[in-house]
């Protein structure tokens, strides 16, 4: 198949979150009622109101983009699509270690009917860990891949974590961010080539965030060998608190082939949290919402241009 690819700026509110929102935002174990998943709607409603109010006050809508779940933002998904918003729809089941489809061989069945512009997985792959996983966890992919190339229902937006195996953290002494800088760009140029030998072919490549230019720069290299001219990586914000995220944002935006971000928990965790205990009103989580997603766009935007 040949590379498509996404080359335009890409600036992402995910808010897709399902096992962790569930559980660590309102504390619900099990299978949810009827109502719980309301709830969890309403809540994800807030973030795309404040994604639209960023709008509004002048983050340009052609580079914007929204990525949610079909659980709990269907109607959010629909009211995107006529809106004519990019938006990016989750195609894997949450929570889990190895990738596997939310709704199993019906996947396709789901993307047509809502047909989203990009059509997302979170996968981890550590090209260290387990040779038999990963093999498997690529050929579902691949799977994937050749069905949007085939069908043209959306392009592929790829979300790699590279977790660090217990040998490899043992390595560092368990300091995560040595590994994470040391050894974690190394890990994901070698996932995205064994993916991409595997043929497993995104448009677009969601990257963890990157301290070094240099990384970034490898990362694109990868990305986009072997014609893959056209595709295209965003930096994601893993949670982080305001000035880590600024940080990753800085570095990759000055490196060509990295044409946005994904910023989720960083942007809504906090405002979601102070609404839902009468800390603050709606429309002020909403607000709030809004200013940290045009901070985001700004950061990037400042240092493109730097």
């Amino acid at each position: 198949m040949t590379p498509r690819g996404f080359t335009k700026p890409l600036y992402i509110l995910p808010f897709d979150h399902r096992g962790s929102f569930q559980t660590k935002m309102f504390g619900w174990k099990g299978e949810l009622s009827t109502e719980q998943t309301a709830e969890i709607a309403k809540a994800k409603q807030v973030i795309y109101d404040g994604f639209q109010k960023a709008i509004a006050d002048g983050v340009e809508k052609e580079k914007s983009s929204i990525l949610v779940d079909e659980q709990f933002g269907a109607a959010i998904l629909r009211d995107a699509k006529a809106q004519g918003f990019h938006f990016a729809m989750a195609a894997e089941k949450s929570g889990q270690e190895e990738f596997d489809f939310q709704y199993g061989d019906d996947f396709a069945k789901h993307i047509e009917e809502f047909k989203p512009t990009f059509s997302k997985v979170l996968v981890r792959y550590n090209p260290g860990g387990d040779a038999t996983l990963n093999r498997e966890q690529a050929a579902r992919l691949k799977r994937l891949s050749d069905y949007l190339q085939g069908a043209g229902q959306a392009l592929f937006m790829f979300e790699l974590l590279v977790p660090a195996e217990q040998e490899q953290l043992d390595h560092f002494l368990g300091d995560k961010t040595a590994y994470d800088l040391e050894l974690r760009p190394e890990l994901m140029v070698k996932a995205l080539e064994e993916l991409q030998a595997a043929g497993v072919e995104p448009d677009v490549w969601k990257i963890e965030g990157l301290d070094r230019r240099e990384d970034c720069e490898k990362i694109v290299a990868t990305a986009r060998q072997g014609g893959r001219d056209n595709v295209s990586c965003i930096i994601l914000g893993r949670g982080e608190d305001d000035a880590k995220v600024h940080e990753w944002l800085n570095t990759a935006s000055g490196v060509d082939g990295f044409i946005g971000f994904a910023v989720g928990r960083t942007d809504f965790w906090d405002p979601l949290v102070n609404w839902r205990a009468g800390k603050n009103s709606r429309d002020e989580a909403v607000a709030e919402i809004a200013r940290r997603y045009r901070e985001f766009v700004d950061v990037f935007e400042a240092g493109k241009k730097a």
